[in-house]
């Protein structure tokens, strides 16, 4: 049974398809990219169809993950077939549980840094939309840091499925 993850910002052209390229490289590495499918969305539709931010594809390049993308807005139906919607902000975090159909749903979503032990009290990524290219490589380390520990929860989520 496939284990689905999807990862929402704004208008899914900085965060969160940078955290599913390192998600989905995390999860190739470890062996587990046929049980887990990782995507990524937008609370908004304002760049839907659209490719990533051009700093966006230069950092995942500069550091060696896969650029490709297509912008999309986070649809509520989707709860249903997502087993872990990943925001990256506390106000996507509130929306995305508006937006849950159910409780269950609800439950569902969880903010990436809260996986990173070192991140303290500040789990937001900050939106590096509006600034220049030092944004675009903080985003990259915070994303980068909590994804051993994501990779570690999704991990145990899998094997708890396959016993």
């Amino acid at each position: 049974m496939t284990y689905r993850v999807c990862f929402v910002c704004t208008g899914n052209i900085c965060r969160s398809p940078m955290a599913e390229s390192v998600f989905r490289a995390r999860v190739a590495e470890a062996g587990l990219d046929g049980p887990v499918e990782v995507d990524s969305a937008g609370t908004g539709g304002w760049h839907e169809g659209e490719g990533a931010d051009p700093r966006t594809v230069t950092v995942l390049r500069e550091n060696g993950y896969d650029a490709g993308h297509t912008a999309r807005r986070f649809d509520p139906s989707w709860f249903a077939r997502l087993d872990l919607v990943i925001a990256l902000d506390s106000g996507h975090l509130r929306a995305l549980r508006r937006l849950a159909p159910t409780d269950r749903d609800a439950d569902k979503v969880r903010l990436l840094r809260s996986y990173d032990p070192a991140a303290g009290d500040d789990l937001d990524v900050p939106d590096p939309y509006y600034g220049g290219a030092d944004g675009f490589d903080e985003c990259l380390e915070m994303v980068e840091a909590a994804s051993t520990g994501l990779l570690a929860a999704v991990r145990e989520q899998v094997e708890g499925r396959a016993a």
